[in-house]
């Protein structure tokens, strides 16, 4: 039993691009053949997690990975993000697009922050949004564990943000990535199952 505790009046639920195009079946990823086998999973767990925040009265902030259209509604798709998911292509992850917004099972979030990078903090409003709020400590899970998971983590960290990485709360495309990050992770950050961060709120 872990001795953590959360205080919701200070706290809020971090969900990294939980976002229909990534995760739907008929989102951008699953037609373009990159699933994440075990989303499922991280979803119901996330869930649980957003449930025991909404009832203690703490705070859920989504963010959305978003291509900005750029002329003629082309998207601004970064050199190593179009090598790396070339089937990428106009109206995929667009700002208000059904693509853009985050899972049903996990709406509404109370505030929404659109990203265009790994971190959510990287040229956004989240620091903004979250100093506004009162907020010093982030739960955070969500995809991918060694890439949006891991940089926007981080970036709170170098921020003084206190940081509770929710284990099975996020994954990769590898087991390997995963497990190797939250390895690492751990160094900087406390770290909980979900069901430990229901216990602990």
């Amino acid at each position: 039993m872990s001795d953590i505790r959360v205080d919701p009046a200070r706290s809020a639920l971090l969900i990294c691009d939980l976002q229909n195009d990534f995760l739907h079946p008929k989102g951008a990823y699953a037609l373009g053949g990159a699933v994440l086998a075990d989303s499922a999973q991280v979803v119901a767990n996330m869930l649980s997690v957003a449930q025991a925040m909404r009832r203690a009265g703490g705070l859920i902030v989504s963010t959305q990975f978003t291509l900005v259209p750029g002329r003629g509604g082309e998207p601004m798709i970064s050199p190593h993000l179009k090598k790396l998911r070339p089937f990428l292509a106009k109206g995929d992850f667009a700002p208000g697009s059904w693509g853009n917004a985050l899972l049903d099972e996990l709406a509404p979030a109370d505030i929404t922050v659109e990203k265009v990078a790994y971190s959510a903090f990287y040229m956004s409003r989240l620091e903004f949004v979250l100093r506004r709020a009162g907020i010093d400590t982030l739960l955070i899970g969500g995809i991918v564990t060694n890439g949006g998971v891991a940089s926007t983590l981080r970036d709170a960290h170098l921020r003084d943000f206190q940081t509770i990485l929710l284990d099975d709360g996020c994954t990769a495309f590898t087991a390997a990535a995963h497990e190797s990050t939250l390895a690492s992770l751990g160094t900087i950050s406390l770290r909980l199952t979900c069901a430990g961060a229901v216990a602990a709120l």
